[in-house]
């Protein structure tokens, strides 16, 4: 089975546990860990330079598309099956860090997950859809390269899925997500819309094949690795490196090779079951794609993808929806909010002597967790921080006085924006019917 589990860590797209070691999900997953592009990324986000963003597949293609200024799009979605919480704000976040470094934002509500897997009423999921719209739109997401939709309403995901689903069968499902044979025939159709959720901002109707990266946690990543493939199934033409160039096959017979090759302006060796062309490998590639489209393929690049950490739970483990006691929800009363805090599991000592003696461990706090995500952007700050809890200096209560404090302020600013966003909803694309 694809997904990570051993009496040590579970992870997969539905369940995380155990302590988790992301150095092993890089390897073990085959991720490339982020830290070696960051100083290529322009202006990274707090999240990059912290390390909560570990891993990623392609990203770049991100980057060299934010340095050209070549078109680009970053696509991510929720699944309304519970209220917005401050994990879902850090995925939102990305999203509107992308759009804001140029990407065209593809924003999904997943509603026929959230109806398939948990068993939601439509008109439940629509309600608490509308929430997480508000909460992005909240957050900073802008209008005018932007699209949020229900997958339900997406004729173009719906077609597209379907179309994903002829190159996958029963087989890879089971080795992928462990499915067993009681499963319903919705939940395994569910993983071709996923597919299409992450594919279709390259369709021709949303400007045609383009990088696009998908800013997950890593439980998500099946969904990634099973995407990647489905996009090279789907393609007519199949490039592989070579000395000086790139090697093109085709998926769909000799014929299209005597199509393709009048059309390579490069110096080529035709053979009948391949063509070598030489030269800029991007150039090569750049033009095969334009020609597959010409001929009516799909001609989509492997999709990109940023891996973040799970966000520990005020009460231990993975903070989740389906918890409430586990997390702070964007739409908690203030004063509640911060009551979560003061109760928070923390990396503090037995006691007050104890902690001045050894020092906290920060690394282990749920509460300086949410300093490090979302209430100190400023890197000297937080370090300031982490050194007075290692050193004893700082004790929990005080500390978490002052995170109670921070996430109260913020929960009531972000209700406000939430009523302006429930004015400005005309201003967007968003796909409801």
């Amino acid at each position: 089975m694809d997904n990570m589990q051993s009496k040590n860590m579970k992870v997969t797209p539905w369940e995380v546990e155990g302590v988790i070691d992301y150095g092993r999900l890089i390897k073990e997953f085959g991720m490339q860990p982020f830290a070696e592009l960051l100083d290529k990324v322009p202006e990274p986000n707090h999240l990059m330079r912290r390390g909560i963003i570990f891993g990623h597949r392609d990203y770049d293609r991100i980057i060299d598309a934010i340095v050209n200024r070549k078109p680009w799009a970053v696509m991510s979605g929720f699944m309304p099956s519970g209220l917005p919480h401050f994990g879902h704000k850090m995925t939102m976040d990305e999203i509107i860090w992308h759009q804001n470094a140029g990407g065209f934002a593809h924003v999904a509500i997943a509603d026929m997950e959230a109806h398939v897997v948990r068993k939601l009423p439509w008109e439940k999921t629509r309600e608490i859809g509308m929430m997480y719209i508000k909460s992005i739109i909240a957050l900073g997401l802008k209008p005018d390269n932007a699209i949020i939709y229900f997958q339900s309403a997406s004729n173009a995901v719906k077609d597209l899925a379907f179309e994903l689903a002829t190159e996958v069968n029963w087989s890879e499902l089971k080795a992928i997500y462990g499915f067993t044979s009681d499963v319903p025939l919705a939940k395994m159709f569910v993983t071709s819309v996923q597919a299409a959720d992450i594919l279709h901002p390259q369709l021709k109707e949303f400007g045609g094949p383009k990088p696009v990266v998908i800013p997950v946690g890593a439980d998500q990543d099946p969904h990634i690795r099973l995407t990647r493939d489905l996009a090279a199934r789907v393609s007519t033409f199949a490039l592989e490196p070579i000395e000086g160039g790139m090697r093109i096959r085709s998926r769909k017979g000799s014929e299209y090779l005597r199509k393709l090759s009048p059309k390579l302006e490069f110096e080529k060796k035709v053979y009948e079951e391949h063509i070598d062309a030489f030269g800029d490998r991007k150039k090569i590639e750049e033009v095969v794609r334009k020609i597959e489209l010409e001929l009516g393929g799909f001609a989509f690049i492997p999709p990109s993808s940023t891996y973040h950490r799970f966000i520990t739970g005020l009460t231990g483990g993975k903070m989740s929806s389906s918890r409430p006691e586990s997390y702070i929800s964007l739409f908690d009363e203030p004063e509640e909010a911060g009551k979560k805090v003061m109760k928070a599991i923390t990396g503090g000592r037995g006691s007050a002597e104890e902690q001045r003696r050894l020092g906290g461990e920060p690394e282990k706090c749920s509460v300086f967790e949410l300093y490090m995500i979302h209430l100190l952007l400023d890197d000297r700050e937080l370090e300031e921080l982490r050194s007075e809890c290692k050193g004893g200096k700082l004790l929990c209560g005080h500390c978490k006085k002052r995170a109670a404090e921070l996430v109260s302020m913020f929960l009531k600013e972000f209700r406000e924006k939430i009523h302006e966003a429930e004015g400005r909803l005309d201003e967007y694309r968003i796909v409801m019917n």
